[in-house]
């Protein structure tokens, strides 16, 4: 590997010693996050900042509490890959109640640590390897969870023995609908809400590790589209063993997609039916188990998932929810279903109450920029916290914020007070090696979001392969101002290629009617997309060889890559295609049913959308890279393709890699890099 590529797989892509995971306790005086010591520190320590004075304080460091670390617990290294976790040490945490006291686990192990005092963590004695300890109001008690069973310490067991895992989110909620735990404390900290998930009617899928063949095979339960999903209850455990089931029509709503406690006597709590077309919050009893509707969003193809904050409760009682502008030109808010904003705005997330007002994260110009927002609920007025060039976000919490804003000179973040003081939680990662001021520009008749990122060293004139990297997937974006999206693709560019991203339509942020393009199939528009797309900014930027051009991705970017050789070799020349889910009929539930129905319903759809019939078509070369061990995108897709190119006699390249998931961390997406630029310099050539 070169330089860049080395220091990429050291820094993990330049994220060790940079804080995260912040979260505020006591009333905003305190700010906890997770930062390892330095650029090349993959373990994460537990640190809080006083907001009063600035200093920050170290209470847990990793090695100091395991010398010695095991491997994780298996359900945690699934619950690490469906958050997308790559730090080593501690992971996540939990606070309690009132903010100054943490829990956190450590190698199936539990720890405790309080923000004042001594701060020395205490260990939680633990009935097996444990995960997701959740400390209650005042910290005196904690849950967890161990093989399956729901625990408390002090006390014990506290789910029932029937064969179902308590207080932890099935594979749909965690990997799809944004919800990773399953348990949660009532304000008084006695008594627990906690998901019971039934996983028997589901599939297994099973993993062997060839490079180890003395190592018995891994399986887990999978919701494959069209089939079961996991049966998932929510029940309030009290004292005394009582047990009281909450009570909706689960049959028609299986999706839980958030819960939590508005009261003592009141649950709220979110769910969806299977095809996410109705969206409700429900109001829970949780004495008697009993539900009521007091919000309900509907969209004839699915209700958005990418409005973090809604549906909720204003502290007058009036229901904030998302609702798309009649033409699907905005995502906006909604109060009583009363239009809040319109045209103009395009809302992304509801980050709390600030002075009186929504804070809100939005869109009010490129979608490429996030601005942060003051929204005010009665008259809809809205005044600019943080709106210069760039992707700002917010957190807040009794008066005081932290703003982060991410451009083209790198990522900082500030803590604001409400008298006005600032501090600037230290951050102690490599700096960005690259500068990245990608050319964006909109093009074709739909305004597609594309990006051009040219060598340093170009000279005007001299004509470049092109190298396509997109990722293309529903609801996701790629095209940001954000500078961490474009250090790898400036590294690609060095080596000699034009890169080309495309946010084709079905990605996020440009409207809704862009992002509900991809309706009941992903194949068509958004081939279609990236190709005119391609030919657009060839005819403004005449330095893009369309006789050369490679194309890139993995996940849904890998079938975009082994779809666009095999289905338009007139426009692409070479494919490399990682963790490519080749036939959706084979993924999950909850992502693939949203944007394609049924399969028993829409055959018809599924056939199209998959790869397998196209194997005997490949012309052009064409990489295929998959991880033995990704739980997401299982091996079996690549697989798959491969047996289907093989019968068909069409040669390809297969990169088998034992051991390594679908976030491909420790080094190996950039060993793998290295890998594509050897196959696109001799294919493209």
């Amino acid at each position: 590997m070169d330089d860049f590529l080395r220091l990429s797989a050291s820094t993990a892509r330049f994220t060790h010693g940079a804080p995260r995971a912040f979260s505020f306790g006591d009333d905003g005086r305190l700010l906890w996050f997770l930062r390892s010591t330095g650029p090349t520190d993959a373990f994460d320590s537990l640190w809080v900042l006083d907001t009063t004075t600035g200093a920050e304080t170290r209470l847990a460091d990793p090695r100091e509490l395991c010398a010695e670390p095991g491997p994780l617990p298996d359900a945690e290294r699934r619950l690490r890959e469906r958050t997308r976790l790559v730090a080593a040490g501690i992971g996540s945490y939990a606070l309690s109640g009132d903010g100054l006291r943490a829990a956190f686990a450590l190698y199936g192990r539990l720890f405790a640590v309080a923000a004042g005092g001594a701060g020395t963590p205490e260990e939680i004695p633990a009935a097996g390897p444990a995960l997701d300890p959740r400390p209650n109001t005042d910290g005196s008690r904690t849950a967890y969870v161990a093989d399956d069973v729901l625990y408390v310490a002090p006390g014990g067991r506290i789910s029932p023995d029937d064969g179902a895992r308590w207080g932890l989110a099935e594979f749909a909620a965690a990997e799809e609908l944004s919800r990773p735990r399953g348990h949660w404390w009532s304000p008084d900290g006695v008594t627990l809400l906690a998901a019971r998930v039934d996983e028997s009617a589901l599939q297994r899928r099973w993993f062997a590790d060839p490079a180890h063949p003395e190592r018995p095979a891994e399986d887990f339960a999978y919701p494959e589209a069209g089939g079961p999903n996991a049966d998932v209850q929510l029940w309030v455990l009290g004292e005394g063993g009582t047990r009281i089931r909450l009570d909706w029509d689960a049959d028609t709503y299986p999706y839980v997609s958030d819960a939590g406690w508005e009261s003592e006597t009141e649950i709220l709590l979110t769910v969806q039916d299977r095809l996410q077309q109705s969206v409700l919050l429900l109001s829970a009893d949780p004495a008697t188990g009993r539900t009521r509707e007091l919000s309900r969003t509907t969209h004839p193809r699915w209700v958005d998932p990418l409005v973090p904050g809604t549906p909720a409760r204003l502290a007058d009682g009036r229901m904030l929810t998302a609702a798309d502008t009649p033409d699907g030109a905005a995502r906006a808010l909604a109060v009583d279903g009363a239009p809040l904003t319109g045209d103009g705005i395009q809302v992304r997330a509801v980050a709390g109450v600030h002075e009186g007002r929504l804070l809100i994260e939005a869109g009010l110009r490129d979608p490429s920029e996030q601005q942060v927002l003051l929204l005010d609920p009665d008259t809809g007025k809205l005044t600019p916290l943080a709106d210069g060039p760039g992707v700002h976000t917010v957190s807040a919490s009794a008066g005081t914020l932290l703003l982060t804003t991410a451009d083209a000179d790198g990522v900082r973040r500030t803590v604001r007070t409400p008298d006005g003081r600032e501090f600037t939680p230290a951050d102690l990662s490599q700096p960005l090696p690259h500068r990245v001021e990608p050319v964006l520009e909109r093009v074709t008749e739909h305004r597609v979001p594309t990006a051009l990122v040219l060598p340093r060293d170009h000279v005007p004139g001299r004509k470049l392969p092109v190298l396509m990297d997109s990722y293309g997937g529903p609801c996701a974006q790629d095209v940001t101002a954000d500078p961490r999206r474009w250090q790898h693709r400036q590294w690609w560019a060095d080596q000699g290629f034009a890169v080309v991203t495309v946010d084709n339509r079905g990605t996020a942020y440009v409207s809704p009617a862009h992002t509900h393009a991809l309706y009941r199939g992903f194949s068509e528009i958004t081939l279609d997309d990236q190709v005119a797309a391609l030919h657009a900014l060839a005819a403004r930027h005449t330095d893009l060889d369309l006789g050369r051009v490679g194309i890139r991705g993995w996940s849904y970017g890998g079938y975009l890559s082994a779809m666009a050789v095999l289905r338009r070799p007139d426009v692409f020349h070479a494919a490399a295609a990682g963790a490519a889910p080749t036939d959706f009929r084979h993924y999950d539930t909850a992502y693939t049913e949203r944007y394609l129905g049924l399969p028993q319903e829409h055959p018809e759809v599924y056939e199209r959308d998959s790869l397998i019939p196209d194997a005997p078509k490949l012309s052009r070369p064409l990489m295929l890279i998959t991880g033995l061990a990704d739980d997401n995108v299982h091996p079996s897709h690549t697989l798959r393709l491969s047996q289907a190119l093989t019968d068909a006699g069409r040669p390809h390249q297969l990169l088998a890699l034992p051991g390594v998931t679908h976030m491909t961390p420790g080094g190996i997406r950039e060993k793998i890099m290295a890998l594509e630029l050897d196959f696109f310099r001799r294919e493209l050539a």
